[in-house]
């Protein structure tokens, strides 16, 4: 088991380094590198977005938010969808 975490690690580690040599330290965010993109093809300037966060934030707290409901849906999995319990609610 260690084995198999120090190489998944050693893995995660050399993928992280490659990406940032490959790449570099500026990553554009989805508006850059697709909304523009698509807008400049069109003819058409870019407009500012209502919201304006800074990068992939937005990617980032749909992420969070996805965790914190697995977790709740992990939490509640038996009380959610199991039949068994549900049967003995209603006989009990």
């Amino acid at each position: 088991m260690l084995v198999l975490t120090s190489n998944l690690v050693l893995i995660l580690l050399i993928n992280l380094v490659a990406s940032r040599l490959a790449f570099g330290a500026d990553w554009a965010g989805v508006d850059e590198r697709v909304v523009e993109h698509f807008a400049e093809k069109a003819g058409r300037p870019a407009w500012e977005p209502f919201i304006n966060p800074s990068g992939d934030i937005l990617l980032f707290a749909f992420l969070l938010a996805g965790t914190v409901g697995g977790f709740i849906a992990g939490y509640y999995w038996r009380d959610l969808f199991s039949a068994k319990d549900r049967n003995k609610a209603k006989q009990g």
